[in-house]
């Protein structure tokens, strides 16, 4: 057998230094024979260039290592969760990041994030029209079973301006009624005959009530017409609602947009307020239907929310009190 001297220099006493000579063994093993030897070495009784002992050892400290550091998470966690209630939240209005002017959504919406907030359809088209339909179902979901909700129906009550929810319990919002028009699922949403409804909804801030125009001497002078006609219509009671107006932005969408009627009323009642995270609480919902709007023409519109405590800002980075979406039937 073949040996490779070397020579190692080892220093001495007063700089003198040793020379030693060794003979080196060359390694003539395969590639896959050093490969299976790093795996396992049956020699040294090595796995992985480590002994049980030494795989052990390096267990246990990180098993320990690990356990403590899951411990201090844990009392960490234990000690945030002592301060937060699961049902009323620690900041609310001004003090909260939401603050107290409730925004406003619309349904349904674009499943493609391109076009936003357009609402774009063929009216003969049923392949299309189905997709919106589809979508108002999916958005309806929880207001036609409430089975649906945490707690379900049990926690539910029919309410009106007479009898308010009580015992902590949610006021029912019932669709599908004759008080809806042609705004209900058995007849699409009216999509087919190109004259949508378009569903609206305050989003919810706990804790937060509206102050209402309940009085008809100071309704605001730029509130619609309209809406100032039914207003003077209703009861006292009645006008404890967050009234709802829709019209075109611009001129010509006004011209373009043609008749607007809200179901079942134009407004979301004051008995639904203030939201306390109830369980089986449904927000009420207004169905905008648009009786004639001209085809083939890009309508821009606004839906604006009346109260005293509900600023209004048209505004396309920080919009406040209303909702924009546009309107396209071909």
């Amino acid at each position: 057998m073949n040996k490779t001297p070397s020579t190692v220099s080892v220093p001495g006493k007063n700089g003198v230094g040793y020379t030693w000579e060794y003979a080196k063994t060359p390694d003539n093993r395969t590639r896959w024979q050093k490969i299976k030897t790093g795996i396992w070495d049956p020699q040294t009784h090595q796995f992985m260039g480590r002994t049980a002992k030494s795989w052990g050892g390096i267990f246990l400290f990180y098993v320990i290592f690990y356990g403590a550091l899951a411990i201090f998470f844990a009392i960490c966690m234990k000690c945030l969760m002592i301060t937060i209630d699961d049902h009323t939240p620690k900041w609310t209005l001004d003090s909260s990041i939401i603050g107290t002017n409730p925004g406003m959504g619309f349904r349904p919406m674009a499943q493609e994030i391109e076009k936003g907030s357009l609402i774009w359809y063929h009216a003969k088209n049923w392949s299309n029209v189905k997709t919106w339909v589809h979508s108002i179902d999916n958005f309806l979901a929880t207001y036609n079973n409430s089975q649906l909700l945490p707690g379900g129906e049990k926690n539910q009550q029919i309410c009106d301006y007479d009898t308010p929810p009580q015992g902590g319990k949610a006021c029912a919002v019932l669709i599908n009624s004759a008080a809806w028009g042609p705004c209900v699922d058995k007849n699409n949403y009216s999509f087919p005959q190109a004259s949508p409804c378009v569903f609206l909804k305050l989003n919810r801030i706990f804790g937060w009530e509206p102050e209402y125009y309940n009085d008809t001497k100071s309704l605001p002078a730029n509130m619609p017409d309209s809406l100032k006609d039914y207003i003077n219509k209703t009861t006292q009671k009645e006008r404890n609602t967050v009234w709802v107006s829709c019209e075109g932005e611009a001129p010509n969408d006004r011209e373009n947009i043609g008749q607007v009627q809200i179901y079942p009323r134009p407004g979301f009642p004051g008995y639904y307020y203030p939201y306390k995270n109830n369980k089986g609480y449904l927000s009420p919902i207004v169905a905008v239907h648009f009786k004639r709007p001209t085809m083939h023409v890009l309508i821009n519109v606004e839906c604006r929310a009346w109260a005293k405590n509900i600023h209004y800002k048209r505004s396309l980075q920080n919009r406040e009190g209303s909702v924009h979406f546009e309107l396209l039937i071909d």
